[in-house]
């Protein structure tokens, strides 16, 4: 589909999911892309840490794709682009501390000399064919926040982004209740809206808030204190550098990716007034109570530092009396690996605080009260929600109705939707889904691959290895070896009758080898069933002498 004289919006990822943010925008021949963003495996994608968005509809439509625009630095906006950005071949338009991030990315892959990176100051337009972009600064957990207004021949697109009302922002500005009515007073098409918090009846809350909670919290405790906060919440950063100053603390950080963030924000004039950092040693020689760690790893990530502390392998160490403090909401589906470091450090007899004993973090999402005002001072003729669940886009889709928002579309990933001429339309579909990052390897997420290591992860592996001479003759007896079969005892019994149950697959079937594979195929994976309930996964390997 190529757009003609009208405006259409594309999601590619995060319209029906939380993270891998891909939006496109199309008219007169031409796409736009905004963010291109990652989200992070569970369960489902053994050993898959990265997930990324399938581009294939825009990949076939490379000619036509102009750029790509950012909104902010948070993983689930810019995460694709080392892996994707060289192969699109396309400009790369971010502000300064966005910017700083994403070249931090693509030099680690080694493609910073192969992508054009424009860094675009906040103020004033610039223009990307047909599209004219003007950066809006809202609030948001990361420096830079930035709503998008994009205006075509065919009406205005004001794309938020991630954001949150606060009149006391910590780092960083965000417009005005009338920079932003100025921006309704001139006309906007539609409103493509963060629908993430919109189920909270609540506004998220300032910044500055949570930096009267955490100073309660450090100041009554007689231990070291460790906060762990999404390494990207720079935000966060700032306000614990003032704690540790209110507290008498010293601060000490630990974590590749905080120590990346704080690089990149001073270089960019944040974390100007930031406290010296000590390191680990010194934190560790130091009196208890005079130490402030942070650290990533809040959501059970197996690698970070929290959890290398929790399990006493870091230099860094916790005893019974300190503090652990999530200064960060739990990802759903996190669920069961926050309460595994949780539990080991009440093991250790450390204390814990989150969000529901003390108040320690604020959301960067808009609450009802926030969207609300947002409408208010847009005024939109078509809500288009994003950045969420099914739910979360349905609900805010009704919400804008009931809040005197004209019209509303609730789209997901992959249907195609005409804005202007007559909008909105669903005019078609695309090519959606998901690759992974295995290794260096980008995959199909339901390949063969993956679908393969969910078998053997589900039901364990055999393998029989069978050598015969020309005659069908064995040549020794079959080896058997054994994976994730759930088998502890009789093993050796389940390895003795799989062998014998091939021997008599040779003698049936050694004339047809194909045949003769799946018969060895099948005798191994009887044997398994009638053991244990399961059906491995069984390789074949026939050797002929």
């Amino acid at each position: 589909m190529t757009p003609r004289n009208e405006l259409l919006f594309l999601a590619l990822g995060g319209s029906g999911e939380i993270g891998m943010n891909v939006n496109l925008y199309g008219c007169d021949g031409k796409w736009l892309m905004v963010d291109c963003g990652i989200t992070f495996g569970d369960a489902s994608y053994p050993g898959i840490d990265v997930i990324l968005p399938d581009l294939q509809f825009i990949e076939d439509r490379v000619d036509d794709l102009l750029g790509i625009v950012l909104t902010h630095g948070h993983e689930d906006h810019i995460g694709a682009l080392p892996y994707l950005a060289a192969d699109l071949g396309v400009p790369l338009y971010a502000t300064p501390f966005t910017a700083g991030l994403i070249h931090g990315k693509l030099a680690e892959e080694g493609i910073d000399d192969r992508v054009e990176l424009n860094v675009v100051k906040e103020e004033g337009p610039f223009d990307i064919g047909p599209f004219t972009i003007t950066y809006t600064p809202l609030a948001h957990s990361i420096p830079e926040g930035n709503a998008v207004l994009i205006e075509t021949p065919y009406g205005k697109v004001f794309h938020t982004g991630d954001w949150k009302l606060d009149d006391a922002p910590s780092l960083g500005g965000s417009a005005t209740a009338e920079e932003l009515t100025a921006i309704g007073d001139k006309g906007v098409l539609a409103l493509v809206c963060d629908s993430t918090n919109v189920f909270n009846p609540e506004a998220s809350g300032s910044e500055a808030d949570v930096r009267k909670g955490l100073d309660e919290v450090v100041a009554g405790a007689k231990g070291r204190v460790l906060v762990t906060t999404f390494a990207s919440n720079a935000a966060r950063l700032q306000t614990l550098g003032e704690v540790a100053r209110d507290t008498g603390r010293e601060l000490c950080v630990a974590g590749r990716s905080l120590d990346r963030i704080i690089r990149v924000a001073k270089a960019t004039g944040y974390l100007r007034d930031f406290p010296e950092l000590i390191d680990f040693d010194k934190a560790m020689t130091l009196p208890a109570s005079r130490v402030l760690i942070v650290a990533t790893g809040g959501q059970g990530e197996p690698r970070a530092a929290l959890n290398r502390i929790a399990e006493g392998s870091h230099v860094l160490k916790l005893h019974q009396g300190d503090l652990v403090v999530f200064s960060s909401r739990q990802i759903p589906g996190n669920e069961i690996a926050i309460g595994k470091i949780m539990n080991t450090l009440a093991d250790k007899g450390v204390d814990i605080i989150t969000d529901r004993q003390a108040f320690v973090h604020v959301s960067g999402h808009p609450g009802r009260p926030e969207l609300a005002e947002m409408y208010k001072w847009i005024r939109p003729e078509i809500i288009v929600p994003v950045h969420g669940e099914i739910r979360h886009m349905h609900e805010q889709a009704r919400f804008a109705l009931e809040q005197g928002v004209p019209k509303a579309v609730k789209q997901q990933n992959g249907e195609i939707i005409r804005l202007a001429p007559n909008g909105p339309q669903k005019i078609g579909h695309a090519t959606v889904g998901r690759l992974v990052l295995d290794g260096d390897v980008i995959l199909p997420a339901d390949g063969a691959t993956m679908g393969e290591r969910r078998r053997i992860a589900l039901y364990g592996q055999m393998s029989v290895a069978v050598a015969i001479d020309r005659k069908g003759k064995l040549l020794g007896a079959p080896q058997i070896r054994v994976q994730g079969v759930p088998v502890e005892e009789d093993r050796e019994d389940l390895i003795e009758a799989a062998a014998d149950a091939a021997a008599e697959a040779v003698k049936k079937d050694w004339r047809d080898r194909e045949k003769l594979r799946e018969s060895l195929r099948l005798a191994v994976r009887r044997v398994a069933v009638r053991f244990t309930g399961k059906k491995p996964v069984v390789d074949v390997l026939l050797i002929e002498a």
